[in-house]
């Protein structure tokens, strides 16, 4: 990787009907990337997820370039507290992010990477692929029985827009709520918020780079293309990112959920279709 540039690449799309609450970062020497999903609080009249994405993964850029060789956890909590402090945010009435970093360091020859809540990062060494993810969310969600009545009533026919779904989405909605960032709490979960030291919680995880070959993030809406659509099998998935580029990979995935499945009777979901962000960083030949 060291004498050899890494290559970025990216592909984005909205959800549907309103700018995506997803972003993706990049510091100017490709040496930082940052991807965020941006939560909007319940009563938002006009949703502040995606602000809140950006502003923090710019602060988490900030911290990066004041302090390059920290822990991840520390960067992440120096930039939740800036931005809380700055901006008068409150735990349990803030915006929220997930948040995925990766970081070279190539005088070190090292490639580092963080995941807080739903937001993994792959990468493939020369051996097959390996998905750092954080699963606490999920976890959460599959104790609760809103998920199994959300289900039933997608494969039953009643769509996205009937009131049974809506009210199904508040309960799980309020469900995690509960659990948000709670110290103590066993089926706690942890995102980017008001709380600075849900950083501390986040999943990090280092390779040497000569380990690596390439290496992707990405959104929940992304991921659900490979693990819940299952188009692509990860090693289809990342020969499709190299031959016909990250864009129109978030475009199949959006696609596929409005021409194959609208109604989520295949694939029962929260929504007909979630924001997408997808980063592919390759490492070069000398990795």
């Amino acid at each position: 990787m060291e004498g050899t540039p890494v290559q970025i690449t990216t592909g984005e799309v909205s959800g549907g009907g309103r700018p995506s609450e997803d972003r993706i970062l990049v510091n100017t020497d490709a040496t930082l990337v940052v991807v965020l999903d941006g939560v909007s609080t319940l009563s938002d009249d006009a949703p502040r997820g995606g602000w809140y994405a950006q502003t923090l993964g710019e602060e988490v850029i900030a911290v990066h370039e004041r302090a390059q060789h920290l822990d991840l956890r520390t960067t992440l909590h120096e930039a939740l507290t800036t931005v809380a402090g700055e901006h008068g945010l409150v735990p349990g009435a803030s915006p929220a992010a997930t948040a995925a970093i990766v970081r070279h360091r190539p005088h070190d020859h090292m490639v580092d990477a963080l995941v807080l809540c739903d937001t993994p990062v792959v990468v493939e060494q020369r051996d097959g692929f390996e998905v750092l993810r954080d699963e606490r969310l999920e976890t959460l969600v599959r104790l609760s029985p809103h998920r199994n009545i959300m289900a039933e009533q997608l494969r039953a026919g009643g769509g996205f827009t009937a009131p049974e779904h809506r009210r199904v989405l508040q309960q799980l909605r309020e469900h995690q709520m509960q659990h948000i960032n709670q110290v103590g709490d066993p089926l706690a979960y942890w995102v980017a918020e008001a709380t600075p030291a849900a950083a501390r919680h986040a999943v990090v995880r280092s390779w040497p780079v000569s380990d690596l070959k390439r290496m992707w993030v990405m959104t929940d809406g992304a991921l659900a293309g490979i693990e819940s659509y299952g188009l692509w099998s990860w090693a289809a998935f990342a020969d499709a990112c190299t031959a016909i580029g990250p864009q129109q990979v978030v475009d199949a995935i959006h696609a596929y959920e409005h021409d194959d499945d609208p109604s989520g009777v295949k694939h029962p979901r929260y929504k007909v279709s979630d924001d997408k962000a997808l980063a592919c960083i390759d490492l070069g030949p000398t990795a």
